[in-house]
């Protein structure tokens, strides 16, 4: 028998049991579109996290206050950020300061009812610092920061229910009222702010009669000098204390994330490994049943001339095309899957070579196991027995 003779007589399964073939190739096709599927997405949310990073950028350093070991709240200097721009590496520094007060649509509001929004005094470059963008409005300058002008973190703005900063929107700042000239766009680097009411240090000095010196300050430096310069930030900024200086990479948020989704991905993965392994069970099973019904068949090659290598390649032949039909329709309901996904979440769209060719070669193997005792069982059968049964 030729190759074409083993795929015409392999096929003649599938042709006359057409709905137990589609229920075996079923099973195939859920477990290699899941492993498709959650590779896909998988790689296509870690590609979208790294284009955040990339535009981001990884060197963004934080420096705050820790908790030390004296007994008082340990504080940056007022002169720290001056002290780090010191470092050749550092080209830009912003400084934060939260101040305590409420934030309200209106003075009518009870005090308790802040809605989780911060006030929060920034120098006039924190949106070039951030890599952020603005949804409406602008930032402040160096005249709006001299006035009772505010700009509005992302969540802060969605929390008042202010859209955009055409209608001219007054918010009650720690008793004074402040008008809204910008919404920011979510920051990835620094949550806290999306939930804040930005204000310059000079309305805070002037308005709310603060003078704190900073609690946050975000630091860009080259970024094949970001580790050298992260060594000695605290030593720059508290030579006598250096253990009371946090020093943070705020990209380290991202990767942890990044971190995470592959671990999930060990788990699902494992989830569709059990569904494979179901099909392959579903699989072996229709064999099984084949031989069973087919024993007159079996006995009739045989008298007829077939060998037993025939007889186990015709079985082996029909396992192979069941999981290999499941693999290929697997792949490609795993790759719409993806796609689907994934340009409803604005992802970029991204389907691993491996995972494509790993899920035909997987359903293959399966069907090459799965076939394997059929098929021998199906060779050992006596053509005088098979002819007789009935």
């Amino acid at each position: 028998m030729g190759l074409l003779d083993i795929l015409s007589v392999g096929s003649s399964g599938l042709r006359t049991r057409r709905v137990r073939a589609a229920l075996s190739v079923l099973g195939i096709t859920i477990g290699v579109a899941a492993l498709v599927g959650i590779l896909g997405l998988s790689q296509s949310g870690s590609a979208d996290l790294m284009k955040d990073l990339d535009a981001l950028g990884t060197n963004l350093l934080t420096v705050q206050a820790g908790d030390g070991f004296r007994s008082q709240q340990a504080s940056l200097s007022s002169d720290a950020a001056a002290m780090i721009n010191r470092i050749t590496p550092v080209y830009e520094v912003s400084a934060t300061t939260k101040i305590a007060g409420g934030v309200f649509l209106n003075d009518l509001i009870q005090d308790g009812r802040t809605k989780g929004i911060t006030i929060v005094a920034a120098d006039l470059n924190l949106l070039r610092t951030q890599r952020g963008s603005l949804k409406s409005g602008k930032f402040l300058d160096e005249m709006t920061s001299e006035y009772p002008f505010v700009v509005l973190g992302s969540v802060a703005a969605e929390r008042l229910g202010i859209r955009n900063t055409s209608g001219n929107h007054k918010i009650w700042l720690k008793e004074k009222w402040f008008m809204v000239i910008g919404i920011l766009e979510p920051l990835p680097l620094a949550a806290d702010l999306d939930r804040s009411a930005i204000i310059g240090y000079p309305a805070a000095e002037k308005f709310l009669e603060i003078d704190e010196p900073p609690e946050i300050i975000y630091v860009r430096a080259y970024p094949e000098h970001i580790r050298d310069v992260r060594s000695i930030m605290a030593a720059t900024v508290s030579p006598e204390n250096p253990e009371e200086v946090q020093v943070g990479r705020a990209s380290d948020v991202l990767e942890a994330r990044i971190a995470a989704s592959d671990a999930f991905l060990n788990l699902f993965i494992g989830l569709g490994a059990v569904a494979l392994l179901v099909g392959t069970i579903g699989i072996a099973n229709v064999m099984v049943i084949a031989v069973i019904e087919r024993r007159n068949e079996i006995g009739l090659r045989r008298a007829l001339g077939a060998t037993k290598f025939h007889i186990a390649s015709q079985f082996l032949t029909e396992s192979l095309l069941l999981s290999t039909l499941g693999g290929i329709t697997g792949v490609i309901m795993g790759m719409l899957v993806t796609a689907g996904y994934a340009v409803f979440r604005e992802w970029s769209i991204v389907i691993p070579v491996y995972a494509i060719s790993g899920g035909i070669l997987c359903s293959i193997l399966i069907g090459g196991i799965a076939g394997f005792y059929p098929a021998m069982r199906a060779a050992n059968v006596s053509p005088t027995e098979a002819l007789r049964t009935r």
